[in-house]
């Protein structure tokens, strides 16, 4: 067993982009990197075979709050964790919950001690504490574990946020004092990343940096953004913080985003990114392309037989005509479903390894301007 390690490769000359690897127990993560989302130990319409050949993901995620409910701890563990559970042979990262119980807010209860929520599939009532998330994690097995925290929603005030991000500090503490008594469950390194919060404020985002940093932990996440406020209010705190976190710890912005987005964040030291938008987007029509956005509903597409995008080195999406996935989905056929999402992941694969490349060449700055200004266009 070895504790995940961060190298950098390169740093961008124009930016704060920076081209690396991540190696954990399960293999290495070339950066920056999209982690597709597999919300119950599956990526939504899509087969592990079809991650690791047609999409070549080097790790996807798994979320606590939903394993947790089902199949449930007793399932797990007794599969040997969730590598096991879902036949996946490479990296894992699950998150805590937190952004789950923050979507509940109808139907929770924040107190000192965790969080009592309803499931939203029975409606029984369950306590999430910082120790109780950390044991969650344990028994789930992922290679990366993020820290039990408080998402405060936008708009929030000073106040609010201030006590929140407190919060989400003494349940840090909380998370790291129950590991340190712990052993892992299935023989390999479990690495416990914090999540800076702190709302649109510049002090406490600053603060909440400081107070991470401080524990020297494998990694750091940032929380709280792309959760209503402004793209560029995004931009904006992402950077604040990236200019305040450890530069030799991989940095995971939770929850981004569109393309674009992504380059942005890329462009101001963002490493590691997931969303379920190339999934759910095109699971409603909306596909990804290196031309630009596609909505396959459109009439536009009923005799375009051209593939999907002839630009992109992925068997599906040469394989398939746009009229033929807009017949699919008009159809309600899932294999629709199917496809759009390999191509829209496939697509964000290569969004990655081309923006790789072009910080390793030096070139990123340029090559993202460009690149931004094509993947905006509705086609």
């Amino acid at each position: 067993m070895s504790t995940l390690s961060f190298q950098i490769e390169k740093n961008d000359g124009a930016s704060k982009a920076r081209a690396g690897t991540i190696a954990t127990d399960h293999g290495v993560i070339s950066t920056p990197v999209f982690m597709p989302v597999g919300t119950v130990g599956s990526v939504k319409a899509i087969t592990q075979q079809q991650l690791k050949i047609d999409i070549n993901a080097s790790i996807i995620l798994g979320n606590t709050y939903h394993l947790y409910l089902r199949p449930g701890l007793e399932v797990l563990e007794a599969a040997g964790g969730l590598h096991h559970f879902m036949n996946w042979k490479r990296p894992l990262l699950t998150d805590s919950g937190g952004y789950q119980v923050f979507s509940l807010a109808a139907n929770r209860k924040i107190k000192e001690e965790g969080v009592v929520f309803q499931s939203h599939i029975d409606g029984s009532k369950h306590l999430f504490s910082p120790e109780y998330v950390m044991e969650i994690q344990r028994s789930i097995g992922a290679d990366i574990i993020m820290a039990f925290d408080e998402c405060p929603p936008y708009p929030s005030d000073h106040l609010y946020a201030k006590k929140s991000m407190e919060l989400t500090h003494r349940w840090l503490d909380r998370c790291f004092d129950h590991l340190r008594n712990c052993k892992p469950k299935y023989g390999h390194t479990q690495n416990l990343f914090p999540i800076v919060q702190g709302s649109t404020f510049h002090d406490l985002r600053k603060e909440s940096c400081e107070f991470i940093s401080s524990k020297n932990a494998a990694g750091n996440a940032i929380g709280g953004l792309s959760v209503g406020e402004p793209e560029a209010m995004m931009y904006e705190f992402t950077s604040l913080c990236c200019d305040h976190l450890p530069e030799d710890k991989p940095r995971y912005l939770m929850g981004v985003g569109t393309p674009w987005n992504i380059l942005e964040c890329i462009s101001l030291g963002i490493d590691m990114f997931d969303c379920v938008m190339p999934t759910r987007n095109g699971r409603n029509a909306m596909l990804f392309t290196t031309k630009g956005v596609i909505n396959i509903d459109n009439k536009k597409w009923e005799k375009d037989f051209s593939p999907i995008d002839d630009g992109l080195d992925c068997e599906i999406s040469q394989y398939y005509s746009k009229a033929y996935v807009r017949h699919l989905m008009k159809s309600k056929e899932i294999t629709g479903l199917t496809i759009a999402s390999i191509h829209n992941l496939a697509f964000y694969m290569w969004l990655m390894n081309e923006a790789r490349k072009a910080i390793l060449e030096n070139n990123f700055q340029n090559w993202k301007t460009n690149w931004i200004e094509i993947l905006k266009q509705r086609l």
